[in-house]
């Protein structure tokens, strides 16, 4: 299994980001081909102040596939390049860190 992962500084307004993100990408994010699950999580915590840079990290979306060749599939959809112009649109890009990750356990 593999995962992309998506880390997300803190917005400059939390609770639009929070629902622009919640009501328009995450259902997009949910039709993305070969998605296995889907979980975005809130940063309550950080253990190591500064490990990251100088912004703490906010929000933590991941996204489950079964082989990387899914997750390539998924990539080239036009449902994710749909999730990507909306992400743009709540202005997600500018505080977005991605990469992908294989599940060891």
């Amino acid at each position: 299994m593999i995962k992309y992962v998506a880390l997300y500084q803190a917005p400059a307004d939390p609770e639009a980001f929070d629902k622009a993100y919640l009501e328009s990408h995450k259902p997009l994010i949910d039709d993305v081909p070969g998605l296995v699950r889907q979980e975005v999580a809130k940063v309550t915590r950080t253990f190591v102040p500064g490990f990251l840079g100088e912004t703490a990290p906010y929000l933590i979306a991941e996204l489950y596939f079964e082989s990387k060749e899914d997750m390539k599939t998924a990539l080239r959809s036009p449902q994710w390049q749909a999730a990507g112009a909306n992400l743009t649109e709540i202005g997600g890009m500018e505080l977005v860190a991605m990469f992908s990750a294989e599940v060891v356990e």
